[in-house]
């Protein structure tokens, strides 16, 4: 894909448009081992090599990053009177037009996917794709064999809301509930809702894996890891594929 170098050195991290163009300008950026000074030249960054001051810009057209998300943190891109999954980042992590690709409630914790990458969010948010979101919850109440009847044949809100077929595990049957469920859409509070129509209330919830991707963890809450490609793509299998 033909880029033009000040683009292609802007869309690679905190480096402004304007910051590249004093780069190119002060001869600090380098294509294919000869200084460049035409922020405008055409280069193909999957085959051209680049460098600023000799350090090799490692090129990647969009990125994946692996949150496991604290409670008390909005997944949103920005907001003027809370925190973001983007604000906590670390800073080598961030670039232009990140945001999480769905979201969790404030309150949830757990695997959360942050990219650039519309197209891969799209596919992986769309109910029609059938993407297993898997959590834990930890409940106030207790549910057996007519409530996972119940989940897998769709709850219904009082709106008159009809989810999809989920399924519901129950992991421990000690003093609290500890159930798993697997869901292939993410209403807004939908998990919660869904415990709710049933009547019980969530005390505790985290994601732990979309499709075969698992959350890593060793990932202390608020820590994050980069994603290949290939290990994002893992949200679009099953754990048997």
């Amino acid at each position: 894909m033909i880029q033009r170098l000040d683009k292609m050195l802007s869309s690679q991290g905190k480096l402004s448009r304007s910051g590249a163009h004093k780069l190119i300008a002060e001869g600090a950026v380098s294509v294919n081992g000869t200084v460049c000074r035409k922020k405008d030249a055409k280069l193909d960054p999957e085959k051209d090599t680049v460098e600023i001051n000799g350090k090799t810009v490692n090129y990647c057209e969009h990125i994946y990053i692996m949150m496991n998300k604290p409670a008390g943190v909005l997944s949103a891109s920005n907001d003027k009177k809370a925190r973001t999954v983007i604000d906590i980042l670390p800073d080598n992590m961030k670039r232009k037009n990140l945001f999480p690709a769905g979201r969790l409630d404030k309150d949830t914790k757990g695997l959360l996917i942050i990219t650039d990458d519309g197209d891969f969010a799209h596919r992986m948010l769309s109910p029609k794709k059938h993407v297993e979101k898997i959590y834990h919850a930890v409940i106030d109440g207790t549910v057996g064999e007519n409530e996972k009847q119940m989940f897998a044949e769709g709850i219904i809100f009082g709106d008159g809301f009809e989810c999809m077929p989920a399924e519901l595990n129950i992991l421990d049957n000690g003093t609290a509930q500890i159930c798993e469920v697997i869901i292939c859409e993410g209403k807004f509070h939908q998990v919660k809702k869904m415990f709710a129509a049933v009547g019980c209330t969530v005390t505790y919830l985290k994601r732990v894996k979309i499709g075969a991707l698992a959350l890593d963890e060793n990932l202390a809450p608020g820590e994050c890891k980069m994603l290949s490609r290939s290990e994002a793509d893992k949200v679009f299998l099953k754990d048997f594929e």
